[in-house]
């Protein structure tokens, strides 16, 4: 899998650009199996640039081809079947739903699949110290707590591309470690591409590339 973006230029970033980034208003290219950072300051369009990748705003000039196929031209269906088996997110606002529990939250992906995810669950609950709260509603969990939940949900599906928007925003170092240890173990596993965005710090992980926004 291969995602392309050919002089994209967000909506509200037109004609604030200093020509600077190596993103924006230029010809880029994220391959399988790669280990992507885009790193910027507040502001400069991370979620947004997140959010293109995974289809989900449209706002912009240029074009963003997945597999040389250009976006506008992949089909709803395509898209839930490609959020499904080949690209998995972690939104910056996590986008839990508050009324569920943990498990339920993370069951929301693992159901989709024939596999029982049951063990596997328990496994990366416990490594990322979230196992008293899988049973708890996610409204009265914290922030950091649901965090952990929403990485988990995200690693328990199949994927070609794991993107992640800030993901560690309110997590300590020790569970930032863990945390890239586990991604480091699925994108290996599913011989996976991994994009993050963040401010720029290098966190636990061994990027190929690095891209200012």
């Amino acid at each position: 899998m291969k995602i392309t973006l050919d002089q994209v230029v967000p909506a509200p970033l037109s004609g604030l650009l200093d020509g600077k980034s190596e993103i924006w208003d230029t010809t880029v290219s994220f391959e399988q199996g790669k280990r992507y950072q885009v790193y910027a300051p507040s502001g400069k369009g991370k979620s947004t640039f997140i959010h293109i990748l995974y289809g989900i705003r449209h706002d912009y000039t240029g074009s963003v081809s997945i597999d040389g196929v250009p976006i506008p031209k992949i089909k709803a269906k395509e898209w839930a079947a490609m959020r499904q088996q080949e690209m998995s997110l972690v939104f910056q606002d996590l986008r839990l739903f508050m009324n569920l529990t943990g498990r339920e939250n993370i069951q929301v992906k693992s159901v989709l699949y024939k596999e029982d995810a049951t063990q596997e669950i328990e496994r990366m609950a416990a490594l990322l110290g979230v196992t008293h709260v899988l049973d708890k509603q996610a409204a009265l969990l914290s922030y950091g707590e649901r965090q952990r939940v929403a990485i988990i949900r995200a690693l328990i599906q199949p994927f070609q591309f794991l993107l992640l928007d800030e993901p560690f925003s309110h997590l300590d170092e020790e569970n930032i470690k863990k945390s890239c240890q586990l991604m480091d173990e699925k994108c290996s596993q599913n011989n996976a591409s991994l994009v993050m965005t963040s401010l720029g710090y290098p966190y636990f992980l061994a990027f190929d590339e690095k891209r200012l926004l």
